[in-house]
């Protein structure tokens, strides 16, 4: 079993910081892709930041320039740095896990979400 699991959310003023993280255990052939999604109240689940097979990233416009997505291989963990966090941020987050099956197949892994909340 694969197991992916957020942490890091909390209530923080507009401005503060914030890092996200999301460890994966469990067997597991590859990660090709990792995401950061979240989902605001009423809002539907949006791509924050993603990194690809080969390092490359990604990043909502809404969020460039202020977070970042990195990895610690070694410890199969991923993170979200969060900088100069607006009210706009609040939602909960999540972290995507992009895998194969035996022959190719994609296999996405989801946390169960962790809430981040930013007040004004």
């Amino acid at each position: 079993q694969v197991h992916v699991v957020e942490s890091g959310g909390g209530l923080v003023q507009a401005g503060g910081s914030l890092r996200l993280s999301c460890a994966v255990s469990g067997t597991i052939f590859s990660i090709n892709g990792v995401g950061w999604y979240r989902q605001g109240p009423g809002k539907e689940r949006e791509l924050v930041t993603e990194l690809t097979a080969v390092g490359g990233t990604n990043y909502a416009e809404s969020v460039q320039g202020r977070f970042t997505i990195s990895k610690d291989s070694a410890k199969n963990t991923f993170y979200l740095q969060m900088n100069s966090l607006k009210p706009e941020d609040t939602a909960v987050y999540y972290c995507n896990i992009k895998s194969r099956g035996s022959n190719w197949t994609p296999i996405d892994y989801w946390g169960q979400g962790t809430q981040v909340t930013i007040t004004s």
